[in-house]
């Protein structure tokens, strides 16, 4: 009687222990890693810690998001084909790095191409979603929702007022065919570098000129390298926020609604008036640095879209596939939203 005893107290800790286990590994959060390549102190970093504690406040602790910010975990077009595989969760990244999966939504960062913000937010969120949702969805990534990432300018050693100032010269492009085909349009020659490598790219001479947004442009040290930042305004870049399928495939609804529920908390439309409202800022502090900014008349700015635009067909036929379909959805868009 005493060994039975003995043994059921044996059984009785062992399912206390089997099921206290069980519950504090059901209490303990999900946690999901999500990648960007956003320099410290930027509004992209600030977006992305908001972000973290809206999902732990959706959740109810349930979830945790833990940042890799400044290209920790690779650089972004590395970084989104992880994501697609479903080896990091989640990220924030440039239109450009999606266009690694899917390349033809590089053709929203055609030069000239919108006539103002207001209807380049227009054609983005009223129409681009749609596509942008299906395409990603058959590359094994989800869309969440889309954020900023600012302006395109030309940054070098000195001022660059024609586009002719250019021609010859080592350029920095975006790893796209868009980016590439910018820098050949112009009569340059394009590298096609990620955005980790373009301070160190300048540093030792590989590059001559980029196209940068001004607010990676400063807080990655780039603006002490390539000092002159002239001012063609030439493109204003969007940016991305997408989630593993696999991973997403795997959150039990609940997860799913407090995941949606915090992206939902702030627009696009604020995202991007954060960024926009920052570069005016970013651009003071670069001044107080030392820095120079280049603000082309409206004459020099007419030179630089006079060159680019009509490249648009040939940049089009460069990124191939299913850039044609892409490109007259913008065109049909763009005629429904007005300037």
């Amino acid at each position: 009687m005493a060994r039975l005893t003995g043994a059921l107290a044996t059984v009785s800790a062992a399912l206390i222990v089997a099921f206290t286990g069980a519950a504090l590994a059901q209490d303990k959060p999900v946690e999901l890693r999500y990648t960007t390549g956003a320099p410290p102190k930027t509004p992209w970093v600030m977006q992305l810690d908001r972000f973290a504690k809206d999902v732990d406040e959706q959740s109810m602790g349930k979830m945790k998001i833990n940042s890799f910010i400044n290209a920790q975990l690779g650089n972004e077009q590395d970084t989104m084909q992880q994501v697609a595989r479903g080896r990091i969760d989640m990220g924030g990244f440039s239109v450009a790095a999606a266009a690694a999966l899917v390349p033809e939504l590089s053709l929203t960062s055609l030069p000239f191409y919108f006539d103002s913000a207001k209807q380049q937010d227009c054609v983005y969120d009223n129409y681009l979603i749609p596509y942008t949702t299906n395409a990603l969805a058959q590359k094994g990534v989800v869309f969440l929702g889309w954020t900023h990432v600012g302006s395109g300018n030309i940054v070098g050693k000195k001022p660059y007022k024609s586009p002719t100032d250019v021609k010859g010269l080592k350029a920095r492009s975006a790893p796209t065919k868009t980016g590439a085909a910018f820098w050949v349009a112009l009569g340059a020659n394009p590298n096609p570098l990620g955005i980790t490598e373009w301070a160190s790219a300048h540093q030792t001479g590989l590059v001559d000129v980029s196209d940068a947004p001004v607010t990676y442009y400063v807080p990655s040290g780039l603006g002490k390298i390539a000092p002159v930042y002239t001012r063609t305004n030439h493109v204003d870049s969007g940016g991305i926020v997408v989630m593993s399928k696999v991973v997403y495939d795997k959150l039990s609804a609940d997860q799913r609604n407090a995941l949606q529920a915090a992206v939902g908390k702030r627009t696009a439309a604020q995202l991007r008036a954060e960024i926009r409202g920052f570069e005016e800022k970013i651009l003071e502090l670069h001044l107080k640095n030392g820095g120079e900014i280049v603000t082309l008349t409206p004459e020099e700015r007419a030179k630089w879209q006079k060159a680019l635009e009509p490249a648009w067909p040939q940049i089009v036929k460069a990124v191939g596939g299913n850039a044609e379909a892409f490109f007259n959805l913008m065109e049909d868009a763009k005629k429904k939203c007005g300037a």
